[in-house]
């Protein structure tokens, strides 16, 4: 049935190939794991990329661009943080064998850099970029703005492609309070967005989904490789998949802190990627670095030339 579809899935129906990628670093890509085997259900070409915070150049896998690194199953490389690794381990288990293209973690010129190559060499109908958590939305004058330098590096990577479809999905709503982000201004942004024609619907994952146990395998894959850094974001998600509800913690690393896991943390929230970027007030500041420490400078720069920062503010619910 077709009826009340959402916009995003209109979108992508004429994409034949599609590049998902992690926009935020770390496990983001165990959060477009629903989507992707949703994608390749209905017959498209799917590659998997994720900028990374693993030593990438301390494996096995092949350099094969700027920035980039070819990591497959039959990769080697550092065991104790290494998610794309697993990730791909975990994959060819259930016999597929993609390989998933790691981009180092440094400026937002390198960032760009690798994704025009990946551009070229898979030319894709559409991009589509997945954050873990919503922190991606902040626009720079928010009280705080979570973890802001692979969101923006990859926004802005993705914003100068030449590629027909381009978005952004965000999933975890509040799990980024954890980083002193405001969800406020989240919310405020999607009517922001929605008033620019860009919003494009939102949709809970629910424990039925084929989509969602295969990414709760994929998850438990890594965190038994990875005991002591299991994704505290995925982890917050599949809990409340679940029906876990407040102060639940999935693992020790959160142990201390106090946790809101609820059924909202389940809504995957598309975008058209123009959008985002068009809003955001520091884009064109970082465009030009070339560091991780240029690109965090030049934040701090911006951050600091603000006049005001916006208030906390409370949801009123």
């Amino acid at each position: 049935m077709s009826i009340l579809q959402i916009p995003l899935f209109k979108t992508l129906d004429s994409a034949q190939t599609i590049l998902l990628a992690g926009a935020g670093g770390g496990f983001d890509i165990y959060c477009g794991l629903p989507l992707y085997f949703a994608l390749r259900a209905a017959g498209k070409q799917v590659h998997l990329a994720n900028l990374s915070f693993a030593t990438i150049y301390a494996s096995t896998g092949r350099r094969i661009g700027p920035a980039v690194v070819e990591v497959t199953a039959k990769t080697e490389g550092p065991e104790q943080y290494f998610p794309e690794m697993y990730l791909a381990q975990w994959l060819a288990s259930q016999d597929i064998y993609e390989p998933i293209y790691c981009i180092d973690r440094t400026g937002a010129k390198p960032t760009a850099d690798a994704y025009q190559f990946l551009a070229e060499r898979l030319q894709p109908d559409a991009v589509v970029l997945i954050d873990g958590g919503t922190d991606s939305l902040m626009r720079g004058d928010e009280p705080m703005l979570g973890t802001p330098q692979e969101d923006i590096a990859s926004i802005a990577a993705v914003d100068a492609l030449d590629v027909p479809t381009k978005l952004l999905l965000c999933l975890g709503f509040g799990v980024d309070t954890f980083h002193g982000v405001c969800h406020h201004y989240f919310l405020e942004a999607v009517a922001d967005i929605t008033r620019a024609g860009g919003f494009l619907g939102a949709w809970s994952l629910t424990p039925d989904m084929p989509e969602v146990a295969l990414y709760q395998k994929a998850f438990d894959y890594a965190a038994l490789k990875m005991p002591h850094q299991p994704s505290i974001v995925s982890g917050s998600i599949l809990s409340s998949i679940e029906g876990r509800f407040g102060n639940f913690h999935s693992t020790p690393r959160t142990e201390g802190s106090q946790l809101y896991i609820n059924p909202l943390m389940t809504l995957y929230w598309a975008f058209q990627l123009d959008a985002i970027a068009r809003r955001n007030l520091y884009l064109d500041e970082i465009r030009e670095t070339v560091s991780y420490q240029d690109l965090s400078r030049a934040i701090e720069m911006f951050r600091n030339r603000l006049p005001t920062e916006q208030p906390w503010v409370d949801l009123p619910m």
